[in-house]
C-alpha cells in the first residue's frame, strides 16, 4: 500500500489589520486623505470620527500645529486608537493670512463653501492680480494615547502656494478650491479634481512629510528590492 502525501500545514492565520482613526467628518478631506494612504490598504483598516460616533473636537488653538495635535490626541483618547488628524487652511497675504485657522468658520456660524468664498472674494474686491498671493497650508498629526507613542505626537507640514481668482472655476474639489488658482497644476483645485491635486497639495506635502514616520509607527516600510 502506497502511503499517501502527508497533509499540508495549516496556513497561518491572517495578521488583522490595524485600525487608524482620521479625526475629520468633512468628507472631502477624508477622500483626499484615504487616497493619500492608499498604499496601506489591507495593512490598515481606515475609520473616519464619524464612523465611530465620536464627539466633535472644539478646534480652539491659534495655530494649525495645534488644532491638528488637540483633534489628534482627544479622538486616540476618545476611541482607543491611533489617530491621524489634520489642520489646514487659506493664508491670503493680502488679508495679513486671513481666513488662517478660520478658514472653515471666516463667514460665522452658519458658514458653507459658498458664504466663505463670498465672503473672501469680497475682502479682495479691488485688490489686483498681483498682490493675491496665496498658500493653502496644512499641518498633520499622529497620536496614539494608549499605545507606543503616549505623550509623543508625530507631526508634519505641508503648503502649496497659488493666487485667489476674482471668480470661481471648476465644480470639484471643496472648501475654497474654486478660487484657488494653482500655477503648477495651470488650473484651479476645483478644475484639477482630487487626483493631480493630490500630487502636489498641501496635505500630500505634509503626508510625504509624515511618510516615513507614519510607516514606521505601523512597521511597514517595504524590504529592499533585491537584485
Amino acid at each position: 500500500m502506497t502511503a499517501g502525501r502527508p497533509p499540508a500545514p495549516p496556513a497561518p492565520p491572517a495578521t488583522p489589520p490595524r485600525r487608524l482613526v482620521f479625526a475629520t467628518r468633512n468628507p472631502g478631506k477624508l477622500a483626499e486623505l484615504r487616497q493619500l494612504l492608499a498604499e496601506l490598504a489591507g495593512a490598515v483598516e481606515v475609520l473616519s470620527a464619524a464612523d465611530l460616533d465620536l464627539p466633535e473636537v472644539v478646534e480652539d488653538a491659534g495655530t494649525f500645529a495645534g488644532n491638528a495635535i488637540k483633534k489628534a490626541v482627544e479622538v486616540s483618547r476618545a476611541s482607543g486608537l491611533p489617530a491621524l488628524a489634520d489642520d489646514s487652511g487659506l493664508e491670503v497675504d493680502a488679508l495679513g493670512g486671513a481666513p488662517g485657522v478660520e478658514s472653515a468658520r471666516y463667514a460665522g456660524p452658519d458658514q458653507d463653501d459658498r458664504r466663505n468664498n463670498d465672503k473672501l472674494l469680497a475682502a479682495l474686491a479691488g485688490v489686483p492680480p498681483g498682490r493675491r498671493a496665496a498658500r493653502f497650508r496644512s499641518v498633520l498629526a499622529l497620536a496614539d494615547t494608549a499605545g507606543p507613542l503616549g505623550e509623543r505626537v508625530l507631526t508634519s507640514e505641508g503648503a502649496c502656494e497659488g493666487v485667489i481668482l476674482e471668480a470661481p472655476r471648476g465644480t470639484g474639489g471643496f472648501g475654497y478650491d474654486p478660487l484657488f488658482f494653482a500655477p503648477e497644476l495651470g488650473v484651479t483645485f476645483a478644475e484639477a479634481g482630487v487626483g493631480p491635486k493630490n500630487d502636489l497639495s498641501h496635505r500630500a506635502r505634509a503626508m510625504r512629510a509624515m511618510r516615513a514616520q507614519l510607516l514606521g509607527y505601523f512597521q511597514l516600510a517595504k524590504p529592499p528590492r533585491s537584485e
